[in-house]
């Protein structure tokens, strides 16, 4: 499966959209294929969330392969380590380094 991190639209395009590659169950809910393409278009995030959300809501009253549950991770470290911003829409985003440094 292609991820881009914290993004819907591979899980439901990859998953959920009628005739998907990974669509193992066979769900086919042309509502469904036409949310999932408004929320894709969507550039407003308070709007793209609340499609995301019916469609999620659609899915799981549907009964279609849902999501089980979404990893949560964090940080931790210790005070002398500097330069280090966390990312705000992703964990996995900020794997550059040159900026870091240990104060002691």
């Amino acid at each position: 499966m292609v991820s881009s991190a914290d993004d819907p639209d591979p899980a439901f395009y990859e998953n959920y959209v009628c005739g998907a590659q990974r669509n193992y169950t066979g769900y086919c809910n042309p509502e469904v294929d036409k949310l999932v393409d408004g929320q894709s278009m969507e550039t407003d995030f308070e709007k793209r969330k609340r499609l995301v959300w019916a469609i999620e809501r659609k899915l799981a009253e549907d009964d279609a392969r849902p999501i089980l549950f979404y990893p949560r991770a964090a940080y931790c470290r210790k005070p002398e380590f500097k330069g280090f911003v966390a990312m705000v829409n992703s964990i996995y985003n900020n794997s550059r380094f040159e900026d870091l440094w240990l104060d002691r």
